[in-house]
């Protein structure tokens, strides 16, 4: 179950301002830009094994994490296969988010104290229109975010074939 709080914290407040301005989405960013982004965000804490988002889910929030991990699986029956974990930094979520259809995958929180940003697609639309360039920034880092999980996915892959069918051999 996961914990939401609008950011009126000034300390909480504090602490992701400078923690954002450390990451690739806020790297164009002033600190008064960054601090704006916060507005439009809310904070959700996780306990480990919760379930962020599931398959299913049409993706009506974009998520950022701030701390712990969180594991994009695929559940197949009583087992989940674990895709990939992302940590402190990356963005979730963005394909269905963009698309509008079910996602694929669910999102566990693999911490015990795993926090995330979440960006609802009514305060993205709402940010489109009175900060275009904060929300170019996000479409930037949904790019640079797919890239890099589809990198791991096919890395993985390739290691997994080249381990089951030797070297050479193209699947």
């Amino acid at each position: 179950m996961a914990e939401a709080a609008i950011i009126r914290d000034n300390t909480e407040h504090a602490q992701l301002t400078q923690f954002l301005t450390q990451q690739y989405l806020c790297e164009s960013l002033t600190v008064a830009e960054v601090n704006t982004l916060l507005n439009y965000l809310t904070v959700l804490r996780f306990s480990s094994d919760a379930v962020i988002s599931d398959v299913g889910d049409v993706g009506d929030e974009l998520y950022f994490v701030v701390k712990g991990e969180v594991a994009l699986v695929i559940p197949d029956g009583t087992n989940e296969y674990e895709v990939v974990r992302s940590s402190a930094g990356e963005m979730l979520g963005m394909m269905s988010f963009f698309d509008k259809r079910a996602r694929s995958v669910r999102l566990v929180a693999k911490a015990a104290d795993t926090q995330v940003l979440k960006l609802p697609r009514a305060m993205y639309k709402r940010m489109k229109v009175e900060h275009p360039y904060i929300a170019i920034n996000i479409v930037e880092q949904a790019v640079l975010s797919m890239d890099h999980l589809f990198r791991a996915v096919s890395s993985d892959h390739a290691q997994f074939s080249h381990y089951l069918y030797g070297p050479g051999v193209k699947t």
